[in-house]
């Protein structure tokens, strides 16, 4: 089974980065359904390493934490393939992920040893992008670079299937982790 782990955007959120993406000149916009802040993809897995991760997961300990964005970016190179909102530094999420690697690794689960670096997928674009096209995409990314997005509040996370179909992946939601009350 195809799965990750992620926290999910509230409303407000995600209908922020819905209006911007009606914009997009280019690209497949991300559905607002699977708009999410990934903390781990962990690829194909057996539904026994799911449910022993579940069991690492119920006993991880945080606290609510605020996260906010910080502009817009894309990975691929010359030939983008992934348009993003970035996520601003927040130890809080970092010591998450590192919680969640540790779960996973309990769980027989070996994540890529790479590079954190949170964000939010908005589009995703093809393998017979134009040049034309990288270049409306590098002007979007410009015109919106210093675009406002709403901070939020993290509470939890989710586990998540996600099963592939020619007009993108459909997520399901496995389970839910509450965090403690936030401290001020």
């Amino acid at each position: 089974m195809r799965a990750f782990v992620a926290i999910d955007l509230p409303e407000e959120v995600t209908d922020a980065l819905s209006d911007l993406t009606s914009v997009l000149p280019v690209g497949r916009s991300v559905p607002d359904d699977n708009l999410h802040l990934t903390l781990a993809f962990l690829g194909e897995q057996t539904e026994d390493q799911l449910e022993q991760l579940h069991q690492a997961l119920e006993i991880i300990q945080v606290q609510a934490f605020d996260l906010g964005f910080d502009g817009l970016g894309s990975f691929g190179g010359d030939a983008t393939k992934i348009l993003f909102a970035r996520i601003a530094d927040s130890q809080a999420l970092t010591d998450l992920h590192r919680k969640l690697r540790r779960a996973a690794h309990r769980a027989g689960i070996i994540l890529p040893r790479e590079r954190y670096r949170p964000h939010v997928t908005l589009a995703r674009f093809g393998r017979g992008q134009q040049w034309r096209d990288a270049e409306r995409l590098q002007g979007f990314i410009a015109t919106h670079a210093s675009v406002t997005l709403p901070p939020f509040s993290v509470g939890g996370f989710s586990l998540f299937q996600s099963t592939l179909h020619p007009d993108g992946a459909i997520h399901q939601r496995l389970a839910d982790y509450g965090f403690g009350p936030q401290v001020e």
